[in-house]
């Protein structure tokens, strides 16, 4: 098998877990080999570290697959993979019907994606090493997770820095193009045909769930109080805190009755009178608003620059039953977060969730401004003691970035901000020690105070 033979003096990534040989750190390749040959790995004195697949056109000239010197690369090796991936999501997500059943690096398989969308499979090959063994990849896929169907987004650019065209199309079976699932005890229509990616963003499910403490205990602060109602339904204080010449109303157990009253002295009819009211901005298919909904925040706006995203985010509240306490707004988030801060407009909770503005190395500065902008605007926003939730997706952005970045705005903004969560993506998106390309997402959700 042909050798890669790496630099003595380079630093020892891989040996820390990292799956990736960049050409830096090539010594020399001892062999004939073709792109995507499995070679084996070795350090300068020929002694072995891992196996993997080659591509000289590619910065990353071997990926991982192995580090057994005698494990095969065939058809009962993705088996294997595969089994233990599904068993991995099968113990920690709540729904291993609808996540990411294959991470790529993360479960051993460098550049290979696949969602799962109940009974059909979502597929992206990355690299030329997995797309040599895509008819060898179905056929495993089909005997562990026996799909009615298997769908290929192979629609990205990445591919062609691998010498590979992009396409999407019907691999195996059949694949509608809409398929209903649920997360969180919600659901959505994913399009897996012209949705972002593969259609759906399964990394954010845990932190989807984790905005539900944000969402009640806001009535005293909108001025709204449980009193006490007489027998003819009205409260048995006045506006003016007076009470009236009325005996109490009592429960079966001998108890007042007790309703929320508003400023004006009026009983609330909106049973979600204590909920929040909230401001999603780059909402896509609604997630964080019918999470939102769910855990009972009383009105929630849902902002998008894409008029489809929020039709497709209005299905995904409408079939959840929540349209009544949702406003949609076709917006540019920056614009409308400036104009509000002008406006004097505020709300309880502030969530951002901004698409990745850092796609290489040279653009973190612009989205350092980027991010800066949203957030500062963002917790303006925010009614003091509310909440700002915000997110990054830029792998090119350090978790310390982000943060130094949100604590210059919270400068500017004048703000305090207390950090009560801090998390990454959900349990279907494993991260391998020693490879931080990896730890891509960042999730936050902070208390916000004004600094006087």
């Amino acid at each position: 098998m042909t050798k890669v033979l790496l630099q003595r003096n380079r630093k020892k990534r891989l040996e820390a877990g990292h799956p990736w040989v960049f050409q830096s750190e090539v010594l020399e390749i001892q062999g004939d080999f073709l792109a995507g040959d499995i070679v084996e790995i070795c350090n300068h004195q020929g002694h072995f570290l891992a196996k993997g697949y080659i591509n000289p056109d590619s910065q990353m000239i071997v990926r991982v697959m192995s580090y057994n010197p005698k494990e095969e690369i065939d058809y009962d090796f993705f088996v294997r993979r595969f089994r233990e991936a599904k068993e991995t999501r099968e113990r920690f997500v709540n729904n291993p019907r609808a996540c990411r059943v294959i991470y790529g690096e993360a479960d051993f398989l460098p550049g290979l994606i696949v969602d799962r969308y109940n009974d059909v499979l979502v597929m992206q090959v990355l690299s030329m090493g997995m797309d040599i063994r895509l008819d060898m990849i179905k056929m495993a896929l089909i005997e562990v997770f026996e799909p009615a169907g298997i769908y290929l987004r192979n629609d990205v650019p990445v591919r062609e820095l691998e010498g590979l065209e992009q396409g999407k199309g019907v691999l195996y079976g059949e694949c509608p193009a809409e398929i209903e699932i649920e997360e969180n005890g919600l659901k959505y229509v994913v399009d897996i045909v012209e949705g972002q990616k593969t259609g759906f963003f399964y990394d954010q499910r845990e932190n989807r769930a984790a905005i539900a403490p944000l969402m009640t205990g806001w009535g005293e602060k909108h001025g709204i109080k449980l009193l006490p109602i007489g027998e003819d339904d009205e409260p048995i204080y006045d506006k003016k805190g007076k009470k009236r010449d009325v005996l109490p109303k009592m429960d079966e157990a001998g108890q007042p009755i007790q309703r929320p009253v508003d400023r004006r002295g009026k009983v609330m009819k909106n049973p979600f009178w204590d909920g929040a009211e909230v401001l999603e901005c780059f909402t896509h298919t609604g997630s964080f608003t019918l999470n939102a909904c769910k855990h009972g925040a009383k009105k929630v706006t849902a902002l998008d620059i894409s008029e489809h995203a929020i039709e497709t985010a209005k299905r995904n509240v409408g079939l959840n039953g929540y349209l009544h306490r949702v406003d949609f707004v076709v917006a540019n988030a920056f614009d409308y977060l400036r104009e509000n801060v002008e406006a004097g407009k505020n709300w309880d909770v502030v969530i951002l969730d901004p698409p990745a503005f850092a796609k290489s190395r040279g653009a973190v500065k612009g989205a350092c401004r980027g991010y800066k902008d949203i957030n500062l605007h963002g917790m303006k926003l925010v009614r003091p003691g509310g909440y700002l939730v915000t997110a990054s997706c830029s792998y090119h952005m350090s978790p310390d970035l982000f943060l130094e970045t949100i604590q210059q705005a919270a400068y500017d903004a004048k703000k305090i901000l207390r950090l009560i969560e801090w998390r990454g993506a959900g349990k279907d998106h494993p991260q391998i020690s020693g490879a931080d390309e990896g730890h891509y997402l960042k999730f936050a959700i902070f208390e916000v105070r004004d600094r006087k």
